[in-house]
C-alpha cells in the first residue's frame, strides 16, 4: 500500500459519504482518523500529527479574524426579521414596474442590497421567493424568468460583501499565501486580509449584478412576454408619493452599509470590528421597528456612534498617554457622551426585540449556524492534518504543476474541479476542504491572492443554483407555488449559472477588477 492509494482513498471515502447526506464535520473527523490508523498500521503516517491538533484548536479560538462570522449571522438574520426585504421589494417594484422586465430588475438590485446587507443566502431567497414571487407571476411573468432571478439575486450575498464565504475564503488564502510565500524564501510576506477581499470584491459583485440586470432587461425587450410592463393603473404610489416611500425603504440599509463597509474601507475597523458594528446597527434598526413611534433612543444612539466614528478617525484618543491637547481631552469626554447614548439606545432596543420575542429566535439561529461553521473548521483542521501526514499536499502539487499549460493549466483545473464540486458539496464543505489544499501550491505558482480568492469566490457562487443540490433552489422550491414545477427552476437558474461563468471569464482576462480598489484603498 502507498501513500498516493491511501490519500486517493481517503478523498473518495469523505466525499462518498457527504454525498450520501452524512454531516459534514462528522464525516471530516471519521474519515481523517480512520485513514489515519490505516496509514499508520500501513506505516505511512505519523500518529504524533494528532498532537498538533489541539494547537490548531486553539489557534482557531483566538483567531479574531473568524470572530466576524458569528456577528455577521447575528446582522443578517436580525435584519431579515426587520422586513427590511419586504419593503425594499415593494418600493423598487412600484419604481421599476413600468418598465420591461422591471419586476426582475427590482429584485437583482434588491438582493444586491440584501446581499450588503445581510449576506445569509437562504433568508433572502426566502424572503424573495415569499414576496417577489407571486407578484412576477400575477403580472405575467415567465415562471423560469422569475425563479431564476430571485435563486440567482439572493446568492449575491456570496460574492458581494460582508460574506461569510469572504471571511472564511480570507483567513484560508491568508494563511495560504503565508505558507507559499515561505515556500519561495520570502519570509515577510505582505499581509492579505479579509478587508483585501471585501474591496476586491465590490466591483466584480456590481458587475454581475450588472450582468443579470442586463439579461433580463434584453430578454424582456426582445420577447416582452416573459416581463410585461406594469400598467399604470396597477401600481400603487400613493397619489405620487414615491419618492418619501424609496428614501423610507432605502435610508436604514444604506446606513447600515455605509457604516460596515465604509468603515472598513476606510481603514477605521477591521472586519470583526465592522461587523460588531453591523450587529449593533442591525439590532437598533430591529428596535426603532418594532415601535416607530419611539424613536428618539434609536435616533440618540444613531447620533453617538457616528460621532464616536469622526472622533476615532479624527482625534488621537489613547487615554493612556501623558498630557495630550485640550481638543483631545475635549474629545474624550465628547467619547463618554457619545457611548452613553449609544449604550441608551441598544438596551432600549435589546428590550424591545426581547420583549417581542426577537432576540430570543435571532440568538437561536445565530448560535446554530455558528456552531455548525465552527464543527466543519475543527474537523477540516483534522482532515487538513491527516492529508498533510499522508503526504497528499506533495502528491496534489506534483499533478497541478504537471499539468499542460503551466500556471494556467494549473488554475483552470482547479476552477474546474470546484465548479464540478459545487453540485454535490456545500460552500463551507469546499471552503474548508478543498482551498487549503489547492490555494498554496497556485500561490506559489505567482498568482494574486486577493484574484484567486475573488475567482474561487465567484465559482463558489454557482454550488447555490447547480443542482442536484443547489441549496438557493431547495429554498426557492420550499416556497414557491404549487404549479411551479422543479424542473422550471432548474431551467430558470441555467442562464444565471452561465453568467456566473462569463464573470469568471471576465474576472480571468481583467484581474485589477479584482485588484484596483485593493491597491488603491490598503495602498
Amino acid at each position: 500500500m502507498t501513500n498516493e492509494l491511501v490519500v486517493a482513498l481517503m478523498v473518495a471515502f469523505v466525499f462518498g459519504t457527504l454525498m450520501a447526506g452524512f454531516p459534514v464535520a462528522f464525516t471530516l473527523a471519521g474519515s481523517s482518523i480512520l485513514f489515519g490508523l490505516v496509514g499508520w498500521m500501513a506505516g505511512l503516517f505519523d500518529l504524533t500529527f494528532f498532537a498538533v491538533l489541539p494547537n490548531r484548536i486553539y489557534g482557531i479560538m483566538i483567531n479574531q479574524v473568524l470572530l466576524a462570522i458569528p456577528l455577521f449571522i447575528f446582522m443578517g438574520v436580525m435584519l431579515e426579521r426587520s422586513r427590511v426585504a419586504e419593503e425594499l421589494l415593494d418600493t423598487m417594484g412600484v419604481l421599476f414596474g413600468r418598465v420591461r422586465g422591471g419586476l426582475g430588475i427590482s429584485v437583482a438590485i434588491v438582493g444586491a442590497m440584501l446581499a450588503a446587507s445581510t449576506g445569509i443566502v437562504g433568508a433572502t431567497v426566502v424572503t424573495m421567493g415569499l414576496v417577489a414571487l407571486p407578484t412576477m407571476l400575477k403580472r405575467g411573468y415567465d415562471p423560469a424568468l422569475s425563479t431564476g432571478i430571485i435563486a440567482a439575486s439572493g446568492t449575491l450575498g456570496q460574492i458581494i460583501p460582508p460574506s461569510i464565504v469572504l471571511v472564511v475564503l480570507g483567513d484560508q488564502i491568508s494563511t495560504a499565501y503565508q505558507e507559499a510565500q515561505r515556500s519561495l524564501g520570502n519570509w515577510s510576506p505582505d499581509p492579505v486580509s479579509v478587508g483585501d477581499l471585501f474591496a476586491g470584491a465590490l466591483i466584480p459583485g456590481f458587475v454581475l449584478v450588472g450582468l443579470y440586470i442586463t439579461y433580463v432587461a434584453v430578454l424582456a425587450f426582445f420577447k416582452p412576454s416573459v416581463g410585461p410592463v406594469v400598467p399604470r393603473e396597477e401600481m400603487v404610489d400613493d397619489g405620487g408619493s414615491l419618492l418619501p416611500r424609496l428614501v423610507q425603504a432605502l435610508l436604514a440599509p444604506a446606513v447600515l452599509i455605509i457604516s460596515v463597509l465604509g468603515s472598513i474601507l476606510a481603514g477605521v475597523a477591521t472586519p470583526t470590528e465592522a461587523a460588531a458594528l453591523g450587529a449593533l446597527g442591525a439590532t437598533m434598526l430591529g428596535g426603532y421597528r418594532l415601535a416607530p413611534d419611539r424613536k428618539l433612543p434609536v435616533l440618540a444612539a444613531l447620533v453617538g456612534l457616528a460621532t464616536l466614528i469622526t472622533l476615532v478617525s479624527t482625534v488621537d484618543m489613547r487615554v493612556s498617554r501623558l498630557g495630550g491637547t485640550l481638543v483631545e481631552r475635549a474629545a474624550i469626554w465628547v467619547a463618554v457622551v457619545a457611548c452613553a447614548l449609544v449604550a441608551w439606545g441598544l438596551i432600549v432596543c435589546l428590550w424591545r426585540t426581547y420583549a417581542n420575542g426577537t432576540l430570543a429566535a435571532v440568538n437561536q439561529q445565530t448560535i446554530r449556524i455558528t456552531a455548525m461553521v465552527f464543527a466543519i473548521v475543527i474537523c477540516a483542521q483534522l482532515f487538513s492534518l491527516v492529508f498533510l501526514g499522508l503526504g497528499g499536499d506533495e502528491m496534489v502539487g506534483d499533478i497541478l504543476r504537471s499539468l499542460p499549460g503551466g500556471t494556467f493549466g494549473a488554475m483552470v483545473t482547479v476552477l474546474a474541479v470546484i465548479f464540478v464540486l459545487g453540485f454535490f458539496l456545500d460552500v463551507l464543505e469546499i471552503a474548508f476542504v478543498v482551498v487549503p489544499i489547492v490555494a498554496p501550491i497556485l500561490l506559489s505558482m505567482g498568482l494574486d491572492p486577493v484574484w484567486l480568492g475573488i475567482m474561487i469566490a465567484v465559482n463558489l457562487q454557482t454550488s447555490y443554483l447547480t443542482p442536484p443540490f443547489g441549496f438557493a433552489l431547495f429554498y426557492l422550491r420550499g416556497v414557491a407555488p404549487p404549479e411551479i414545477s422543479t424542473g422550471t427552476i432548474y431551467r430558470g437558474v441555467v442562464p444565471f449559472v452561465l453568467i456566473q461563468l462569463l464573470m469568471l471569464a471576465i474576472l480571468a482576462l481583467f484581474p485589477s477588477l479584482a485588484t484596483w480598489l485593493p491597491s488603491v484603498v490598503f495602498s
